[in-house]
C-alpha cells in the first residue's frame, strides 16, 4: 500500500511540474529592410513591444542595411534555425517570389510587413500586412490638386524605385491630375531621392539652381519631404506647397509649424503588431488572409491633433 501511494504521489507531482511548466515558445525572426529608417523603426518597435505583451514569444531582429543579399541571407539562417514564423520587410521587392519559395520549401510561415511582395499569388501559409498604396498617393495628390485650385506645375520625388510602394504612390499623383477636376496640374520634373531627406534636399536645390518653376513638391514620403522644406527654407521660398506620407512626427512637427502641408498616415504601430499576430496564428496552423490591409488616412493641419500621437 505504501509503494502505491507512493507511486501515486509521483504522479501528482508530475502532472503538476509539467502543467508548470510553460508551453514550448514561439520565435520569430525578423529581417528588415533598414534599422535607420524612421517609420520602419514604428514598424520594428512595435513588432518588439506586442511580441513582449505575448505569452512566451521571441523575436529575433535583423537589419538587412539596404542589402537584398544580406537579406537573403538572413532569411536563410532563420530557416537553418527553424524558427516557428518568418517576418520580412523586403530590400527589393521584386525579390519576394524567391524568399516565398525559400519559406515555403522549408514548411515555415512567412509574413511581408509594410511593403508589398510581388509575388502573384501568395503561397499558403504566406501573407502580407501593410497598407494599400492605391490609397496613399490618391489621398495625398487629391488633397495637393484641392490646395492648387486643380492647375499649376508640380515635382514629384520618389522613393527607391525598387520598391512597389515608390512605384504605385507615384501612379497614383499621375493618375489624380489625369482627372477632370486636376488636370490643370503638370509634373514638371520627377526624380528618385531614395527616400532620404538628404537626398530630397540635394535634389530641390538642384531643381531650384536649375531654375524649374514648381508651385507644389508632391513626396512619396515625408522623409524626402522633410529634405524638400530645409532646400525651400534656404532659398526663402516660402510659398510652395510640400505633401508627404508617413505621418511621421517629425512631419507633424512640420505640419504644426507651417512647413508640410499634407501628409498621410501610415499606421506602422499597427502594421507591426499585425505582423506578430499574423505570423502566430500561422505558426499555431490557423487561416488567416492572404492581404491584410490597415488604411490610410489624410492628414492635414484641420485634424493634426488626432495624429500627434498615433506613430
Amino acid at each position: 500500500m505504501k509503494r502505491m501511494t507512493k507511486f501515486a504521489g509521483s504522479l501528482v507531482f508530475l502532472s503538476l511540474t509539467a502543467a508548470a511548466m510553460p508551453a514550448s515558445a514561439a520565435k520569430i525572426g525578423v529581417t528588415m529592410s533598414a534599422f535607420d529608417d524612421n517609420f520602419l523603426t514604428v514598424v520594428r518597435n512595435s513588432m518588439k513591444s506586442h511580441a513582449a505583451s505575448q505569452k512566451d514569444v521571441s523575436v529575433q531582429f535583423e537589419d538587412a542595411q539596404n542589402d537584398i543579399g544580406k537579406q537573403l541571407s538572413q532569411v536563410q539562417n532563420f530557416i537553418a534555425q527553424k524558427v516557428d514564423a518568418i517576418v520580412v520587410n523586403v530590400v527589393d521587392t521584386e525579390v519576394t517570389p524567391k524568399i516565398s519559395k525559400m519559406a515555403s520549401a522549408a514548411g515555415i510561415p512567412l509574413v511581408y510587413v509594410n511593403r508589398l511582395p510581388a509575388d502573384r499569388v501568395l503561397p499558403a501559409k504566406v501573407a502580407f500586412v501593410g497598407s494599400n498604396e492605391l490609397e496613399s498617393g490618391t489621398l495625398q495628390m487629391k488633397e495637393v490638386c484641392r490646395l492648387m485650385g486643380g492647375k499649376g506645375n508640380i515635382v514629384v520625388m520618389m522613393g527607391d524605385l525598387s520598391n512597389q510602394a515608390a512605384r504605385q504612390r507615384t501612379k497614383d499623383v499621375e493618375d489624380v491630375i489625369a482627372t477632370p477636376a486636376c488636370k490643370g496640374i503638370k509634373i514638371v520634373e520627377k526624380q528618385t531621392a531614395k527616400w532620404s531627406r538628404t537626398e530630397g534636399r540635394d535634389l530641390v536645390m538642384n531643381w531650384l539652381s536649375a531654375g524649374v518653376k514648381f508651385d507644389a513638391v508632391v513626396s512619396n514620403n515625408d522623409e524626402m519631404a522633410l529634405g524638400a522644406i530645409q532646400a525651400l527654407k534656404a532659398a526663402k521660398r516660402n510659398n510652395v506647397i510640400v505633401a508627404g506620407v508617413d505621418a511621421t512626427r517629425d512631419a507633424l512637427t512640420a505640419m504644426k509649424n507651417g512647413e508640410l502641408k499634407v501628409t498621410v498616415f501610415q499606421n506602422g504601430a499597427g502594421q507591426g503588431r499585425g505582423a506578430i499576430d499574423v505570423a502566430l496564428k500561422l505558426s499555431k496552423g490557423e487561416k488567416v488572409p492572404a492581404m491584410n490591409y490597415i488604411p490610410f488616412e489624410l492628414v492635414t493641419p484641420a485634424n493634426l491633433k488626432n495624429y500627434e500621437a498615433r506613430n
